[in-house]
């Protein structure tokens, strides 16, 4: 097994390259992204609760959404 192997997810629409295995909340911890936020991989939403143990796939499409405030 090889210990330095990693997958390409894209983070927002960016191509992020993570340490394999890896969960959603490493992605989270890739793109810095603060509370609040909802998270989508591959367009289904994933509550908080599940971030540390979702597993990454290869090609994940991964989108942080941050509420826009302001009026």
């Amino acid at each position: 097994m090889n210990p330095h192997r990693v997958i390409q997810v894209w983070i927002n629409q960016q191509q992020t390259v993570l340490p394999s295995p890896a969960h959603l909340s490493d992605a989270i911890a890739a793109a810095a992204v603060k509370p609040p936020f909802a998270a989508a991989v591959n367009q289904v939403f994933v509550p908080k609760k599940n971030h540390a143990t979702h597993v990454l796939q290869e090609g994940d499409q991964i989108e942080l959404i941050v509420p826009v405030t302001g009026g």
